[in-house]
């Protein structure tokens, strides 16, 4: 257990340092070379996004086929809002790597 308490403090801090290096190249008024801030946002980005979505589908996915598993005749009403929340997740995720790329075009 302990384990997993530091695992998640050291991704907040991480988290934390992170979005405080990217909030400096976007806040300062003139044209700096942001070349080592933009590659890094754009792979910290990406990656929070991967991990955040594949997290989301995984419950999504899970909650699902319990409900399933619990009642096979809900089957139909469960399956479609389930497939409609997994692309709203996928469309998250998508739209965090067109930003990274946007970030890259910066460089």
């Amino acid at each position: 257990m302990f384990f997993i308490e530091g695992v998640f403090m050291k991704t907040t801090l991480l988290l934390i340092v992170g979005m405080l290096f990217t909030s400096s190249l976007f806040a300062s008024g003139q044209a700096v070379h942001a070349g080592g801030f933009a590659a890094f946002a754009a792979a910290f980005a990406i990656g929070v996004a991967a991990f955040g979505g594949a997290l989301a589908q995984g419950k999504a996915a899970a909650a699902a086929l319990e409900g399933i598993s619990r009642n096979p005749g809900a089957k139909g009403a469960v399956f479609v809002p389930m497939i409609l929340g997994l692309a709203l997740i996928e469309s998250l995720v998508i739209y965090a790597f067109i930003i990274s790329f946007l970030l890259l075009g910066k460089i």
